[in-house]
């Protein structure tokens, strides 16, 4: 992608516009919701920042959760061509970007740390020693800003410009009411 996504004001709580957006491109309710961590160019959320412990207590260690349908299955095409073991094995053989992944890895854990302390939990998505999930690298690059999570940034370059068509859902009151409803399983990111 030439220009990525810019960076948007983190909105908490989240309006219930954008619970009815999250509700439509997940086909499901939020759990855990605190905020809308980074919004799409189309003004939806693409980016939820969830609690440490649902609210039944469960930890959930996913601080940042990729929403947007479109994000999710670009991402889903890297993931199945192969990137993941790519960036995996280059960690292996290239000292500083294992060492800038480590401090994406920290950042992580710092942010939610400043939510809930869930002791002896991981990052999330493989960090610090793999890529295990680029939608969660995606998720933090884009809530974190460019330059805080190399892999999520790379993952981001390579990605197409998923809002050019608009919004990915049509939720009542959310965003501006002119894209389409999610139809399949994979745009719904179940």
């Amino acid at each position: 992608m030439d220009t990525p996504p810019p960076q948007t004001e983190r909105t908490e709580p989240p309006t219930a516009d954008d619970t009815a957006a999250f509700e439509a491109q997940l086909g499901r309710p939020p759990r855990g919701l605190r905020a809308i961590a980074h919004r799409c160019p189309c003004g939806l959320p693409d980016v939820v920042e969830t609690a440490p412990r649902l609210p039944d207590g469960t930890p959930f260690p996913t601080t940042y959760y990729l929403t947007c349908p479109r994000a999710a299955s670009a991402i889903g095409t890297l993931e199945a061509n192969g990137v993941m073991k790519e960036m995996t094995e280059r960690l292996g053989t290239d000292p500083e970007l294992a060492a800038a992944y480590r401090a994406a890895h920290e950042d992580y854990l710092a942010r939610r740390d400043a939510i809930e302390v869930l002791a002896g939990f991981p990052s999330a998505g493989g960090m610090p020693d793999r890529v295990k999930c680029l939608h969660v690298l995606v998720a933090h690059s884009l809530a974190a800003g460019p330059g805080v999570n190399p892999l999520g940034d790379e993952a981001i370059a390579l990605l197409p410009e998923w809002w050019l068509k608009g919004p990915c859902v049509t939720a009542p009151g959310a965003g501006a009411g002119c894209g389409r409803e999610a139809t399949t399983e994979t745009e719904k990111g179940a």
